[in-house]
């Protein structure tokens, strides 16, 4: 009985969506689905004709927007954004809880809280870890801190949109989270396109090559668990055991790379990077360590 109470209150809740972008679009949609009413605002009112058609309420300001719901989630394309945004609609602020899943620093998003507390307003910092077409789904996830009260209030909402991971109060541990995960995707992605270009130097399509280089990189992270279910708990401890594999040979990995590199004429940016955390640990005397020694250097850069 008390399952259900929550369900219909959760549904019959009124959510506002400001930025119709494609994530915002997809947000929309998944709330609508739920049973929510979902009002929302764009600067080009006409990315809203398709979600409006799906259901939701189009309001004509952001205080419009604002004023529809206690809940109001910011799809936009950073921080400053929400600024230019709200900044008409600050009066109506009091008393809601902003949910920002818009990227920026983790700087910009505690300034955005203050700023948000300025207003009488509860700020929650959000990172959506998937594409568009997966929000909504089981393979969704989302991080998100700030107040645990305010997240707690709704958690049942914004877990429609994504399992949500929950990381503390500082506002801005959420965004450095999506930023830390972002490094390794956007890294990931240099370094796909550097071996394709590698590869396409000797006739091999991309069509050929993206395939086999896809599943190495499905395979990484079982490669760095071979052995150990956490090789972050070493790390923590301060411990770089070399028995699998050690500064020394990575680096000599990474000169073979850059000498490739060199010679098929490519871009040497990313492999000369990659190549200098391995020169600075075997400078500083940690050959023999495990490859995690290179943390180091990118933690006390020269």
């Amino acid at each position: 009985m008390n399952e259900q109470r929550n369900l219909t209150t959760r549904q019959n809740s009124a959510v506002t969506v400001i930025g119709l972008g494609p994530m915002g679009q997809a947000m929309t949609r998944t709330l609508l689905t739920a049973g929510h009413p979902v009002t929302v605002w764009n600067r080009t009112a006409s990315r809203a004709d398709g979600v409006v058609t799906d259901g939701a309420t189009l309001a004509a300001t952001p205080s419009e927007a604002v004023e529809a719901s206690d809940l109001v989630i910011l799809s936009l394309t950073d921080y400053q954004a929400m600024y230019d945004v709200l900044d008409s609609a600050t009066g109506s602020l009091a008393g809601r809880t902003l949910v920002n899943l818009s990227s920026d620093t983790p700087d910009a998003t505690r300034e955005a809280a203050t700023w948000a507390a300025g207003h009488d307003t509860t700020f929650l910092t959000g990172g959506v870890m998937v594409p568009a077409p997966m929000v909504g789904t089981e393979a969704a996830h989302v991080y998100y801190s700030g107040p645990d009260d305010a997240m707690q209030r709704h958690l049942a909402t914004l877990a429609l949109l994504g399992t949500p991971k929950y990381l503390g109060e500082d506002p801005g541990l959420a965004q450095m989270m999506y930023q830390a995960q972002l490094t390794v995707f956007l890294t990931t992605l240099s370094g796909l396109m550097h071996a394709t270009a590698m590869l396409g130097t000797a006739g091999t399509k991309a069509g050929e090559a993206l395939p086999e280089l896809l599943s190495f990189a499905d395979s990484t992270g079982d490669i760095l668990r071979a052995g150990e279910e956490n090789p972050g708990v070493a790390l923590d401890a301060g411990e770089h055991p070399g028995d699998l594999s050690t500064v020394t040979m990575m680096g000599a990995t990474s000169d073979h790379i850059v000498e490739t590199s060199t010679s098929l004429g490519l871009d040497l940016a990313l492999p000369r990077a990659v190549q200098a955390h391995y020169r600075r640990a075997i400078e500083d005397g940690h050959g023999g360590d495990n490859w995690t020694r290179i943390i180091d250097g990118i933690r006390e850069p020269r």
